[in-house]
C-alpha cells in the first residue's frame, strides 16, 4: 500500500510529480552543504556572511572590502593589498593655499573651455579642489555658466573685465593703433588683431590687480582648447611654497622677433634707470646672451603657475608701468609671455624658477609630454612627439646658472652702441 492510500489520499500522476521534485531538492541541498563543509574552512567561511557555511567561528569578524585612500607622496605596494584602489573622487590629504585657476575666456569658447576643464579636473583638481576664477571682457551668458557649471563640482568665481583692465595703453590713441594693426596685419600671427593687443596688456600688468585676484597668493592659469596628459598627484602650489620657488612653466619657445622689435631696447634702458630694484644676482643670461641681446627666449605664459607677489613687487610694476607707456603694447605686438619671461629673469634667481618637466600639457601648436619613465607612467601621451626636448630655449635653461648685477650691466654698456634709438618697425621691415 502507498503513502497516498495510507493517508486515505487517491495516488495520481501529479502527486507522485510533485513527491519527486521535493526529493530531488532535497538531494540537491545536502549535496552543497556537504561540499562546502568540505571545500571551505572556518576563515573562509566567516567571510561570507549569508552564503552556505557564513556562521562565524569564535571571535573573526567578517572581513570588509575598504576602498584605500592614499595620502599625497605615499606609494602603495597594491600588491598587498587585495581589492584595494586608489580614489580620485575624494578630496587629496593637505592643506590648500590661498591660490585659484585663473581663465580669461570669450563665450564662445564655452566647448574648448569644457574641454581643458575635463582633462584639468581629471587630472588634477577634482581631488585638490581649488576655485576658478573664469573673466571675460563680455557678460558670461547663462548657458556659458551652466555648461561650465557642469564639468565641475568645485566653486567658480566669474567676473567681467571693464575699461580699466580692458583697454588702451594710455600712451597711444585709437587711430594711431588702427594705421600700425593695418601695417602689422599681414607680418605675423595677430598682427591686425585689436583685441589680441587688449590680452596681452591685460595679461601682462593687468589681471593680478582684477578684484577676484587681487587677494590670491598663487595662481595657476588656465585656458580653453588645451589638454593635460599627467596624474598630477601633488600640489604644485605647495610644492613651489615649500621650495621657494616663485615661477612654474612647462615649455620654452622662441618669440617671433617681429612681434618685439623694441621690447630689448625698452627693457635696457628701465635696467639703466632702476639698478637698485634688481637682485644682486638673477638669471638674466637666460634671455640675454654674451652680446647683449635679447635672444627671444620665454616661458610659455598660457601654462604658469605663479607666487604672485612677484607680479605685484615693486620691480615688476615699475618694469610693467615702463613698458605701458612705451607703446609697444599696441604699436608693436609685445605679448604677455616675452614679458614675464624678461621680468622672471631679471628678477629671479635659477632656484627660483621651476621646469614641470612630470606635466604633460598641449597647447595648440607646441606639447610637452615627460621622457623620464618613472614620469610618463602617469601619462597618455608620445614622448617623441615631445617639442620641449628639442627646445634650444628649453636646453639652454638647463645649462645656464646665476649672473651677477654687475656682469649684467657690464655686458649691457659694452653692447650700448646698438641700442642707441629704438628700431623702428618700418625700418626694420626695409631691412628684411
Amino acid at each position: 500500500m502507498g503513502l497516498p492510500q495510507i493517508l486515505g489520499l487517491q495516488p495520481t500522476a501529479r502527486i507522485y510529480k510533485v513527491g519527486l521534485m521535493l526529493v530531488a531538492l532535497g538531494t540537491i541541498f545536502v549535496t552543497l552543504y556537504t561540499a562546502s563543509s568540505l571545500l571551505l574552512d572556518d576563515s573562509t567561511r566567516a567571510s561570507l556572511p549569508g552564503m552556505l557555511g557564513g556562521s562565524k567561528s569564535g571571535n573573526q569578524e567578517p572581513v570588509q572590502e575598504v576602498p584605500v585612500i592614499a595620502p599625497v607622496g605615499t606609494n602603495l605596494d597594491l600588491g598587498k593589498i587585495p581589492a584595494a584602489r586608489i580614489s580620485y573622487d575624494l578630496p587629496a590629504d593637505g592643506e590648500r593655499l590661498n591660490a585659484a585657476i585663473v581663465v580669461l575666456v570669450r563665450n564662445s569658447e564655452l566647448d574648448g573651455l569644457r574641454k581643458s576643464m575635463r582633462m584639468f579636473e581629471d587630472r588634477f583638481n577634482r581631488r585638490f579642489k581649488y576655485p576658478y576664477v573664469l573673466l571675460n571682457d563680455q557678460n558670461f551668458t547663462q548657458e556659458f555658466r551652466d555648461g561650465i557649471s557642469a564639468i565641475t563640482k568645485n566653486e567658480l568665481r566669474f567676473g567681467t573685465l571693464d575699461s580699466d583692465y580692458w583697454g588702451y595703453s594710455p600712451s597711444v590713441t585709437p587711430e594711431e593703433t588702427e594705421r600700425k594693426l593695418e601695417f602689422n596685419k599681414n607680418r605675423y600671427l595677430y598682427g591686425g588683431s585689436l583685441s589680441y593687443r587688449f590680452m596681452c596688456r591685460f595679461q601682462s600688468g593687468k589681471f593680478y590687480h582684477h578684484p577676484l585676484v587681487r587677494d590670491l597668493d598663487w595662481y595657476w592659469r588656465l585656458e580653453p582648447d588645451v589638454e593635460y596628459y599627467c596624474d598630477i598627484d601633488y600640489d604644485p602650489f605647495v610644492y613651489m611654497r615649500d621650495r621657494g620657488i616663485k615661477y612654474g612653466f612647462t615649455i620654452a619657445p622662441r618669440e617671433g622677433r617681429r612681434t618685439v622689435e623694441s621690447l630689448w631696447y625698452h627693457t635696457r634702458e628701465w635696467v639703466k634707470q632702476n639698478t637698485h630694484l634688481l637682485p644682486p644676482r638673477s638669471l638674466v643670461n637666460w634671455v640675454m646672451g654674451t652680446d647683449g641681446h635679447y635672444n627671444l627666449c620665454h616661458f610659455w605664459s598660457n601654462f604658469e603657475i605663479v607666487d604672485l607677489s612677484l607680479y605685484r613687487g615693486e620691480a615688476y610694476e615699475s618694469y610693467f608701468n615702463y613698458l605701458d607707456n612705451a607703446q609697444g603694447f599696441f604699436y608693436e605686438s609685445w605679448g604677455d609671455a616675452p614679458i614675464h619671461s624678461i621680468a622672471a629673469s631679471l628678477l629671479l634667481q635659477k632656484g627660483e624658477i621651476h621646469w614641470f618637466e612630470d606635466i604633460g600639457y598641449k597647447h595648440p601648436g607646441n606639447m610637452h609630454c615627460p621622457r623620464d619613465p618613472q614620469m610618463h607612467a602617469k601619462c597618455v601621451c608620445d614622448p617623441a612627439k615631445s617639442y620641449t626636448y628639442r627646445s634650444a630655449c628649453q636646453t639652454r635653461f638647463e645649462k645656464v646658472n646665476n649672473m651677477a648685477k654687475e656682469r649684467m650691466l657690464e655686458i649691457m654698456r659694452n653692447s650700448e652702441t646698438s641700442y642707441l634709438t629704438p628700431p623702428s618697425p618700418e625700418e626694420e621691415e626695409k631691412k628684411s
